[in-house]
């Protein structure tokens, strides 16, 4: 357990990246539509490369070949409806407040958790069990979201409720997406693949939506930008590659066990700090009132006995 959470806080860490250069290109001018699909025309080549040094290329057209559909829905759940409303949610605010809505997915994990089932080998064999909700988690979840309430007090106060609402509801969108995803392609993967091999499959298979995206974005605002295309590649390797393999890396450790899976998503609150950080430090951005680092220090706590009560 202790090794998985390590690898969750490091792809926070990463994972961060993407708020503050998503930030920096918004500021700049650059298209939301842009930031979301090069990440993921980027990251796909660098995968094909990995995967393909690694001889285990086969492997993974061999599983889409199976499941066809599974995998081309669930991978444009998990990387398309996550990242592209993320993008979208981070042109209406600063980095870290964007950050802090995301924690949101903290929850949505555990509220998904009866969709999914644990297989369990019985003297009559292998039987499926509905997993239950965390019950213990979501309690500690309320007070991540008394945290992310009073770290959106903030930006409520500065622009109005309906700005506020069209910042928030993108990425509320994409915080329920992504765990979604993660979830149901663990499912269909089980043993069979490793994480290099199903992040690569997950954006292979979620490329179609990229493409009519790129179309979009080409129709409406033209070409992206020499230093857009340059700070999404950045964002291509730290946030879609390291920190989404270290991610996915450190839920499949825990894949079979409800609370510790809900506790590594909970990892992701750290985002927050380093984004924070990032904002203050690179952009110059204004550093948080009192009610927002209040907020702040509520989603670290709520994390942390997130992790502790999975261990109880």
């Amino acid at each position: 357990m202790k090794k998985s959470l390590l690898f969750g806080i490091f792809a926070s860490f990463f994972f961060a990246f993407t708020f503050i250069l998503n930030r920096q290109m918004n500021l700049a001018g650059g298209s939301w539509v842009w930031s979301a699909s090069l990440r993921y025309l980027f990251m796909f080549p660098i995968l094909f490369g990995i995967v393909r040094y690694k001889n285990e290329l086969r492997e993974v057209y061999l599983n889409i070949k199976e499941n066809p559909v599974p995998w081309f829905v669930w991978s444009t759940v998990g990387f398309g409806f996550f990242y592209a409303p993320l993008c979208l949610g981070s042109t209406y605010g600063a980095s870290w407040m964007v950050a802090g809505t995301w924690q949101i997915t903290i929850i949505a994990g555990a509220l998904l958790t009866p969709l999914f089932y644990t297989h369990i080998q019985t003297r009559e064999g292998i039987i499926k069990k509905r997993n239950e909700l965390p019950k213990k988690g979501l309690i500690m979840s309320i007070i991540i979201l008394a945290g992310i309430f009073l770290i959106q007090f903030q930006q409520a106060q500065a622009i109005s409720l309906s700005n506020t609402l069209i910042g928030i509801i993108p990425v509320v969108i994409a915080a329920f997406s992504y765990p979604l995803g993660n979830r149901k392609m663990m499912e269909v993967c089980g043993n069979r693949l490793n994480t290099f091999q199903r992040v690569y499959g997950m954006t292979l298979c979620s490329l179609p939506f990229w493409l009519i995206l790129s179309s979009y974005g080409i129709y409406t605002v033209g070409l992206p930008s020499h230093n857009q295309v340059v700070q999404s590649l950045i964002v291509a390797i730290f946030s879609g590659v390291i920190a989404t393999i270290l991610f996915f890396k450190a839920t499949e450790m825990v894949r079979t066990n409800p609370p510790k899976l809900a506790a590594i998503e909970a990892t992701q609150s750290a985002e927050i700090i380093f984004a924070l950080l990032g904002e203050v430090i690179l952009l110059g951005g204004n550093l948080p009132n009192s009610y927002a680092l209040f907020g702040m220090f509520l989603v670290i706590l709520g994390m942390i006995l997130n992790s502790l009560t999975s261990n109880s």
